[in-house]
């Protein structure tokens, strides 16, 4: 089989040949056409209520089919991968669209940490959720607030310096505890110290009581009984 030569011409840079292939340069072309046409397109700016009109109206009569020949078909001037994003990500009637739950947020902090940034594989573990809007939820909300809380996002693990705070603080506040704790205690020795003192004042002149000899009067003399005379009779 004989190959078709392809035009080439030399480009002078300087003291170097630049060989170009003209075939490549046409294709380059051709596409850079296309991207212009699609960024015109696309620069459209938002959709409005009628566009989503006729979208809804042409996919529920024929379906979506080719992308890039829908918007043509249903008479919009947008290009196909807006019209496909735009049905997928907002016009769909089994998207569930609305707040986030506690346990939907869990479920994508968990399954981002083992998969990472796959989007459509998050999606599939969430029914009735778009990729695109566990993205936007995800830049939006859980980074920012995980990054807060001192977690990398990406590797779902305490910040280094993070971490030192956290130490550094712990042992703060174990020293404040120690030190609460001692002054309660003495605080508690010296009122049972004061207590006992109130409640037995003699205490303080127990020493004194015990050196001295006490003296005691002298009994009383108890009284004599009386005696009988006894008579005799003669």
């Amino acid at each position: 089989m004989k190959k078709t030569k392809r035009k080439k011409y030399v480009k002078k840079q300087g003291s170097r040949r630049k060989v170009i292939d003209l075939t490549m340069v046409k294709s380059l072309e051709m596409i850079t056409r296309l991207c212009r046409k699609a960024r015109s397109l696309n620069e459209k700016g938002p959709w409005t209520a009628e566009e989503d009109q006729k979208l809804l109206a042409y996919i529920g009569e024929h379906g979506h089919g080719s992308w890039r020949s829908l918007p043509a078909k249903a008479g919009l001037q947008r290009c196909g991968k807006s019209c496909r994003l735009r049905w997928t990500n907002y016009l769909r009637p089994d998207i569930k669209r609305g707040k986030f739950s506690l346990q939907e947020e869990q479920t994508i902090i968990q399954l981002h940490a083992l998969l990472g940034n796959r989007w459509s594989a998050i999606a599939a573990h969430l029914p009735k959720r778009t990729d695109n809007e566990i993205k936007n939820y995800w830049n939006t909300h859980i980074k920012k607030r995980l990054t807060k809380m001192g977690i990398d996002p990406v590797t779902h693990k305490l910040k280094t310096h993070a971490l030192c705070t956290s130490q550094s603080k712990y042992t703060a506040n174990l020293s404040h505890m120690a030190q609460w704790e001692s002054a309660r205690l003495e605080a508690e020795a010296r009122f049972i110290r004061e207590s006992k003192h109130v409640s037995n004042p003699y205490h303080s002149q127990l020493p004194l009581l015990l050196n001295h000899k006490a003296t005691y009067p002298p009994p009383l003399a108890l009284p004599q009984p009386a005696t009988t005379a006894v008579f005799r009779y003669t």
